[in-house]
């Protein structure tokens, strides 16, 4: 009798806890990841399938005013997508605003984005929001988690966060803090398992690596950058995305 107990308590274990683990393979409960995330991003250059790219963000993004009329990388991705890559179905739309915050955004969703249905949505944000300083940095985080969870409810796109570009110290004495919203967004990237683009990491290697003054890839000396500026964002873009080719026109653009 002793034995059978013991041989039904084996029975009943398997089934409460060992069956469990035998049927659901492990990554079914890991976190969402970010190489992921990319990884579908890019799968989507396989299929014929038009992709609608929305790509948003403050002022930067926007590309008013600073490039003195030269493309900014909105544009230059899409000479790149569009023509170079020959997918002309393929639609790319910027909503970026000038002056614009992750609640700017957040507060006008439906219009700058849910509306287009987007395949792809790229948000560069956090040169504005940097201007709150330390005290801002946990708003910035719970806003920028907020935005990405009502994407991921409300619509299918696949997102691409981009940290902002570096800045002078001239600037710093207003958006000092915006290297701890850039590291912000990296986490919330990687807490949501959402693709990233590190410009910030890339203009600062690409400054080291040439040893040039990052005025030459600005316009005013302080954080917008200039055309040279967007040609460097818009081949990390297609870098992280990879369809980057140095021997496109796109991918000759002259940076200094």
């Amino acid at each position: 009798m002793e034995l059978q107990f013991m041989l039904k308590s084996c029975c009943r274990y398997l089934l409460l806890v060992a069956m469990p683990l035998i049927c659901f393979p492990a990554e079914l409960f890991a976190q969402p990841s970010s190489e992921t995330e990319l990884a579908q991003i890019k799968a989507l250059f396989d299929k014929p399938d038009p992709i609608t790219w929305l790509i948003t963000g403050d002022s930067i993004t926007h590309g008013a005013l600073h490039t003195h009329g030269f493309r900014s990388y909105p544009e230059h991705f899409a000479e790149r997508i569009r023509w170079e890559m020959r997918r002309v179905r393929d639609v790319v739309i910027n909503t970026g605003i000038s002056g614009d915050r992750v609640p700017g955004l957040a507060g006008d969703l439906e219009h700058r984005l849910l509306r287009f249905k987007p395949t792809v949505v790229s948000i560069m944000m956090g040169m504005n929001d940097a201007t709150a300083g330390p005290e801002g940095r946990d708003a910035f985080r719970t806003g920028y988690l907020e935005l990405i969870d009502r994407l991921r409810k409300e619509s299918n796109a696949l997102i691409l966060l981009h940290t902002p570009n570096p800045i002078t110290p001239v600037a710093g004495e207003r958006r000092g803090d915006l290297p701890a919203y850039a590291q912000i967004i990296r986490e919330v990237a990687e807490d949501r398992g959402v693709a990233l683009c590190d410009q910030e990491k890339r203009w600062q290697e690409y400054i080291a690596a040439r040893k040039t003054d990052i005025n030459y890839l600005l316009n005013d000396g302080t954080i917008h950058p200039n055309g040279q500026g967007h040609v460097l964002f818009a081949h990390e873009m297609c870098k992280t995305l990879g369809i980057y080719d140095p021997d496109s026109n796109t991918g000759r653009l002259y940076l200094p």
